[in-house]
């Protein structure tokens, strides 16, 4: 199972990903920094579009940015 062995590669090509079979040891730190880094740039994003969002009627349905907006449910403008 697997395919087999690894087969002979040329040592001296550089590529961006690392080249053939790639397992850098700090590879979980590395995993680990992207998603918290992704994770506060979806969380400011969603925060951004929440504070902007604007509703003129009030909705029939649960939203759950409905949950910081004032007593009513909807922004009035």
């Amino acid at each position: 199972m697997g395919g087999g062995a690894h087969y002979p590669f040329p040592k001296e090509v550089w590529t961006p990903s690392g080249g053939w079979w790639s397992r850098p040891s700090n590879w979980a730190t590395n995993t680990a920094i992207c998603i918290v880094g992704i994770s506060i740039a979806t969380f400011g994003v969603w925060r951004l579009s929440a504070n902007k969002e604007q509703r003129h009627i009030a909705p029939t349905r649960a939203i759950p940015s409905q949950r910081r907006l004032d007593a009513s449910g909807y922004h009035s403008v």
